[in-house]
């Protein structure tokens, strides 16, 4: 189909095996509407003019957003849960398509980055890991309870348990066809575990070279594990003005309910890439953990691990471990944007250089 009319702004809904594309001008006006295969769709973009694209970010968007870059479009990724609103009356391809062209529009909506192919791999790796590590550890309480059963009780923990679980294999109570199974089992375990320990080292040779994955590991709180996932989460850390934004973003920050003169605030938005999250809160558990064994046997702390320690004391545990998760994204922030290392006890030497100046 050949209009005279200049199209501005391409729609593309994404999709296995069927796409959608919408072309408007700049006023808006439909000039070319197509449902097209995948082989078509392709075919569709050769000796196409340069125009802005925008799609959903949903499964595929990044490589399809990296490849029409490439061919000299702009590409403008949308988050998929502003563009629901606005869907008029029935839900279809071509209503997304016109729902993304009128969210594009919208002046305080901000795009998704798209991906570099080195953030996807990274982010899958970890996925993939994490689906290994539940799996494992499903079968691990499906064997533990299959032998309660029959009068075995299995201790907690993993290691401890299939430990229990190969000497249970002798045990008079089970007959062979039990014996069979529960191998079977802690042959998959292992196997499991052995796919974890390969995807590891993937990881790792991944980020060795990456200056700010070996920045980051520096920090408290953070690990190798972690540091490649916030790494390939955040991609740029220059597209947050500040660390509270970064907070925001990763969903730290607490939920608002205001109007007028009332403001409101509540608990934390949980908003954002959870399994980042996830990650941050485990290692500030660990590091509050020990600290407060630390502060138990005498030792000194730093001024970070003292405030945390102190916060549990009036808050609780669980909150100090937040409160120290969301400080720590802060402090990524500022050691990633400004490019240096983090000194604890910055803070107190800081105030002893102000009492010495001032004496």
């Amino acid at each position: 189909m050949k209009c005279s009319t200049a199209v501005e702004t391409i729609a593309v809904d994404l999709a296995k095996s069927v796409f959608q594309v919408l072309a408007v001008d700049a006023q808006g006006k439909v000039l070319e509407s197509h449902r097209l295969s995948r082989a078509a769709f392709i075919a569709f973009w050769h000796n196409r003019a340069p125009a802005r694209v925008v799609m959903e970010a949903c499964g595929s968007a990044h490589h399809f957003g990296r490849w029409l870059s490439a061919l000299g479009h702009q590409v403008t990724l949308l988050p998929a849960q502003y563009v629901r609103p606005y869907v008029r009356r029935s839900k279809t391809d071509a209503a997304d398509c016109l729902a993304m062209i009128e969210a594009a529009r919208a002046i305080d909506l901000k795009p998704v980055p798209i991906k570099t192919e080195l953030q996807q791999v990274i982010q899958l790796l970890h996925r993939a890991r994490q689906q290994w590590q539940e799996t494992r550890t499903a079968r691990i309480n499906l064997a533990r309870g299959l032998l309660r059963e029959f009068g075995i009780a299995i201790p907690e923990g993993a290691e401890r348990g299939q430990q229990a679980m190969r000497t249970a294999l002798g045990h008079e109570a089970l007959d062979q066809r039990m014996r069979d199974l529960i191998a079977s089992l802690l042959d998959e375990i292992r196997a499991l575990e052995q796919r974890v320990v390969d995807t590891d080292r993937a990881l790792a040779s991944t980020a060795k070279d990456d200056r700010v994955i070996a920045d980051l590991e520096k920090l408290p709180t953070i690990g190798w594990v972690t540091a490649t996932a916030v790494r390939a989460s955040i991609g740029d850390i220059h597209r947050f003005k500040n660390g509270r934004v970064l907070s925001s973003w990763l969903g730290f920050t607490p939920k608002e309910h205001s109007s007028g003169s009332t403001r409101q605030l509540g608990r934390m938005s949980k908003c954002g890439d959870v399994y980042c999250r996830t990650l941050l809160i485990q290692g500030a558990r660990a590091v509050l953990a020990a600290a407060k064994r630390a502060q138990t046997a005498g030792k000194p702390l730093d001024r970070l691990r003292a405030w945390a320690v102190a916060l549990a004391e009036r808050r609780g545990f669980n909150k100090a471990a937040v409160g120290l998760a969301n400080k720590m994204v802060r402090i990524i922030w500022a050691t990633w944007h400004h490019a240096r290392s983090f000194d604890a006890d910055y803070g107190k030497r800081f105030d002893q250089e102000i009492a010495m100046s001032n004496a």
